[in-house]
């Protein structure tokens, strides 16, 4: 995972660049960088390592300009290396470009511009981007036009990206544009701010814009946005549902702990407003009437990861309590085979993000199909959000750490939350309803409770660390929880691990 931040104001970059790259190191990285606009010309600082390493390089060789981008770099198209750090820059220096995703035909698009004299200074896909800018800068018809510019090149790329360009030749101007990956635009007053999440823009302003794909914003003392087709388009401003506290470490060791501890929080935000005290729940945001939902005869969950094993607690969850069939999909298998789907199969896809790129590919191609999708995510506005029919948000806060735990929680519950209510209304009495939310009601402490045996589930973990490989058995809802333990242990550890349904020892 890579990060994307940039800046167009009257205040110093350097600073808002280097603190908006900091609020992203939660999503690794192996190298991070800035260039920064500066009379005329763009100065470029790329260090191999942590920030720390930016840092120092930038105390020793401060850049001054109220304009510039910042990336920081996991590598994937070649080794970690100051020459593969972002940004990128043209032939001349004069272009400079910060990429997250992958160019699917950059060999191709290389081959055709070595040819041209075009000579390559790293090993990345990236690079091929900040080429055709150049080229179509200084040699098209529209050229020394920087949108023009990004709008042909952005033709001939294939792959998902989230990118960002300036130019030395155009003061103030950021280009931005993003296909599968994602990129928000803060609106501040008289600044602008573009970055891969929220995470570096909300200490800065709370209003956001969430591009959608194939749409291009420049930011030139205002904002235009266009879509493929190079028409301008409007795309609704949202404020951002938390402060920048909530995007900080606070008193933790790291982020994974603190949003461990936010789970009494997150679960009762999710339960909040929701449960009815006659046993059933209240969710306006599926958009569907009563009539609707008892109509439904199937039911498929798509997801990815984390989102998958939550999806599988919400199979047997829907079928015992409602009685309907429902199929979980992996959402990167979903979107490349022949789903059957018809007009009484309603189908849900869950990503905490709401920008997985598989998931929303698996979303697509359900509303292709003509079923109706909703979805279950954290993010307001996202790309899922808006897409969907409705759904239902899980009101968890930011998620920093890259091992999803308080999404988790608060996915089950949401989806707990789903199977109670389409129980209610086939095969759930009115006494296992109030049972069911009276249980639900007493979770957020419970998980209090549970919280407080940190110190011994730390000396627990002190007696295993040494182990080399871990088996979590689980039966029926937890068969599910221990798939989801055992990939947090591969995440977090990178030690062997595997859920496996208990039953099956005496068999596997």
């Amino acid at each position: 995972m890579c990060g994307i931040v940039a800046y167009t104001g009257s205040r110093s970059a350097q600073q808002i660049l280097v603190n908006g790259l900091r609020r992203l190191e939660y999503r690794g990285y192996d190298s991070a960088g800035i260039c920064i606009q500066d009379h005329g010309s763009l100065k470029l600082v790329r260090t191999k390592g942590k920030l720390a390493e930016l840092e120092n390089a930038l105390e020793s060789t401060p850049v001054t300009g109220t304009v510039g981008i910042g990336h920081t770099r996991w590598a994937t198209h070649g080794a970690p290396s100051v020459k593969n750090a972002h940004p990128h820059t043209s032939m001349d220096g004069k272009i400079a470009v910060v990429h997250n995703g992958i160019i699917e035909n950059y060999s191709i698009i290389k081959t055709a511009l070595e040819k041209e004299g075009v000579v390559f200074k790293s090993d990345t896909d990236t690079e091929v981007i900040v080429h055709l800018v150049s080229k179509f800068y200084n040699h098209t018809p529209g050229k020394g036009n920087l949108a023009h510019a990004v709008t042909e090149t952005l033709k001939h790329l294939e792959g998902a990206f989230g990118i960002v360009v300036v130019s030395a030749d155009e003061p103030g101007v950021l280009v931005g544009a993003r296909r599968g990956s994602p990129l928000v635009l803060g609106v501040g007053e008289n600044e602008f701010f573009l970055a891969s999440d929220v995470a570096p823009i909300v200490e800065h302003t709370s209003k956001v814009v969430y591009l959608d794909d194939n749409d291009m914003v420049v930011l030139n003392g205002t904002y235009k946005i266009t879509n493929q087709a190079n028409a301008e388009v409007r795309r609704e401003v949202q404020n951002i549902e938390f402060s920048a506290e909530e995007v900080a470490r606070g008193n933790f060791d790291h982020f994974m702990l603190k949003e461990i501890f936010e789970q009494p929080n997150t679960v009762l935000n999710s339960l909040r407003g929701r449960v009815l005290p006659e046993g059933t729940a209240l969710l306006n945001g599926l958009n569907l009437v009563n009539q609707e939902l008892r109509s439904i005869q199937r039911i498929i969950i798509a997801a990815c990861g984390t989102s998958f094993y939550a999806a599988k607690v919400g199979e047997y969850l829907i079928e015992e309590l409602s009685g309907i069939p429902v199929e979980v999909e992996y959402a990167s298998e979903f979107r490349y085979r022949n789903p059957i789907i018809t007009d009484k199969t309603l189908v849900f896809v869950i990503s905490q993000s709401g920008e997985t790129a598989d998931t929303l590919a698996a979303l697509r191609e359900a509303k292709q199909k003509g079923a109706t999708v909703l979805g279950i995510c954290n993010v307001v506005g996202s790309s899922i959000a808006r897409e969907t029919d409705g759904g239902v948000y899980l009101h968890a806060g930011p998620e920093i750490g890259v091992a999803s735990t308080k999404a988790f929680t608060s996915q089950v519950t949401v989806l707990t939350l789903i199977a109670l209510l389409l129980g209610r209304m086939r095969r759930t009495s009115p006494d296992e309803g109030m049972k069911i939310c009276k249980a639900l009601n007493k979770i957020p402490d419970q998980i209090r409770e549970i919280l407080k045996l940190n110190d011994q589930i730390k000396d627990i973990a002190k007696v295993f660390k040494d182990c080399g490989n871990f088996l979590f058995l689980g039966r029926g809802y937890n068969y599910p929880v221990a798939l989801e333990g055992a990939l947090k242990l591969k995440e977090i550890s990178y030690i062997h691990a595997e859920g496996y349904p208990a039953a099956e020892m005496k068999h596997g």
